[in-house]
């Protein structure tokens, strides 16, 4: 996986930002094999793509060839907020003016929709009234309400979902901007533009998690008796939705899930299931063949101990349980013929902040997605996980030689693990913010704290602190199986800055 930023202005800029989503529309119309992602922000453009399939040449001879889509005439949508952000009485009191000037000045633009990102259907809007912009907080807050109004410089938005955010929250959007279940999820999309109004009433329900798992199996395979703290169907990804907000989903150790894929002859990306920490307890519906690859446990069946990295037969009627054993903490179980479930945007996993998908629950009947029967025994070893985390660095689209420094300079120890991102605690990293843009896989965000967050498959699409490094991508599966306390060690993994490297547009 390789990434590159085309670069069409600076700052604010309207016509910037029209470039930006005209070039992603053409390239998502028809897009090339191997291309990944295309995250059009304020005025770049986020290519993530495979270089084994579409070398950085041949990429940079299409994008030559390709011209903006143009954007034709957006919308003009009404939101309705009522006053109430946490944030809003200390940034009338931070900026001067009173609440009646600082409500007044937040809705008298009529705001462009400059991107979707974030989280799912989250707009970034701009620009903010000069007398009214703020920076970012020096650390995001960990959980923002749904239907949050929110500033941050010269930026305005509306969180969707409960997600972290280190915006200033102003109010409460009384119209949902995002709900999956609706035939068309996105109230706003780039190009429109919106007026905020003030408004009393209540505020809009949180969107209602899209079921992806069928509610009757077609090829009943297991039943859950109990749950584990973090049991997902995950397949492959799901690819070309960040301009949207998206998060890429699948496993988070795509290393094992592979590994697993292979011992019961699916083809890779094929639906099976992750689980972290705690196992759950499943009774197999029919005759199965299984594969269980992972770290930190070996499954039992009916008492009897199969190690990670092998394929075996599970009876009809028989319990597997998993015990945690070594050190990890993600698991994979694979059956031969696939997980039965339906896609959403390409893809069956879950983007839990995105309410697509859920854990899995007690009782819940997982099915085949086809019939298969290969042989059970197929065994590889897997790698073993080191003591210490060692991780090759690349520069990130705000590359700096005092931050790679820092990360080289000694251990870090993670503080917190989940499926958006790894936080460390080390020596101090310069950090910094900025306009929002989209964040590479595995970059690592810094924000003023200095407080290092590395962005793993559920972050968001988009996000304005400072990524000044982002690790190898060769090496994120061992952020998969990282747990609190463990050390991570970092070293460089390049003679020259050409892997995130920023591009204007045309390319050369």
């Amino acid at each position: 996986m390789e990434g590159l930023y085309l670069v069409f202005g600076e700052g604010l800029s309207e016509e910037a930002n029209r470039l930006a989503q005209g070039l992603a529309r053409s390239l998502l119309r028809d897009p090339p094999p191997g291309l990944w992602e295309a995250v059009p922000a304020y005025a770049t453009l986020y290519l993530e793509y495979d270089p084994r399939r579409l070398p950085r040449p041949r990429l940079l001879r299409l994008l030559r060839g390709l011209s903006p889509e143009g954007e034709g005439e957006g919308r003009v949508v009404e939101i309705p907020v009522r006053y109430d952000g946490e944030d809003f009485p200390e940034v009338a009191r931070r900026t001067g003016l009173s609440l009646e000037e600082a409500k007044r000045r937040h809705q008298a633009p009529l705001y462009r929709v400059y991107a979707l990102g974030f989280t799912p259907g989250f707009p970034f809007l701009a620009p903010v009234d000069e007398a009214l912009r703020l920076p970012r907080k020096p650390h995001p807050r960990p959980r923002v309400p749904a239907h949050a109004v929110a500033m941050a410089g010269a930026q305005t938005g509306i969180y969707p979902l409960p997600s972290p955010g280190g915006w200033h929250l102003l109010g409460t959007a009384l119209v949902a901007v995002y709900d999956p279940h609706r035939q068309e999820p996105f109230l706003l999309r780039p190009g429109d533009r919106v007026r905020f109004l003030e408004a009393e009433g209540p505020s809009p329900p949180e969107p209602r998690p899209l079921e992806l798992l069928p509610e009757v199996s077609r090829l009943p395979a297991f039943r859950v008796e109990e749950p584990g703290l973090l049991d997902l169907v995950v397949d492959g990804g799901r690819f070309l939705s960040g301009h949207l907000g998206l998060a890429r989903s699948g496993p988070l150790d795509p290393y094992s899930a592979g590994l697993v894929n292979r011992l019961v002859g699916n083809p890779k990306g094929a639906p099976l299931l992750e689980f972290a920490y705690k196992g759950p307890v499943l009774t197999a519906l029919r005759h199965l063949v299984a594969g269980f690859a992972g770290y930190g446990f070996v499954a039992l069946l009916e008492g009897e101990e199969i190690p990670p990295g092998q394929s075996f037969l599970w009876p009809r009627g028989k319990t597997l349980r998993f015990r945690p054993k070594g050190r990890g903490v993600r698991g994979y179980l694979a059956v031969a013929g696939g997980l039965e479930a339906q896609a959403f945007l390409g893809s069956a996993s879950p983007d839990l902040r995105g309410r697509v998908g859920r854990p899995l629950r007690a009782g819940d009947v997982l099915g085949l997605g086809k019939e298969a029967w290969v042989r059970p025994g197929l065994s590889f070893a897997p790698r073993p996980l080191p003591e210490a985390f060692r991780l090759r660095l690349l520069p990130g689209p705000q590359f700096s030689r005092e931050a790679l420094w820092a990360f080289l300079s000694g251990p870090f120890r993670v503080v917190r693990a989940d499926r958006m991102g790894v936080e460390l605690l080390g020596g101090e990293v310069p950090g910094g913010e900025g306009l929002s843009e989209a964040t590479p896989l595995g970059g690592i965000q810094v924000p003023p704290s200095g407080r290092p967050l590395v962005l793993l498959a559920d972050k968001g699409s988009l996000g304005g602190y400072a990524k000044p490094v982002r690790v190898d991508p060769r090496d994120l599966w061992l952020l998969g199986q990282a747990w609190p306390g463990v050390e991570i060690l970092f070293t460089s993994g390049f003679n020259r800055e050409e892997y995130h490297v920023k591009v204007p547009w045309p390319p050369p």
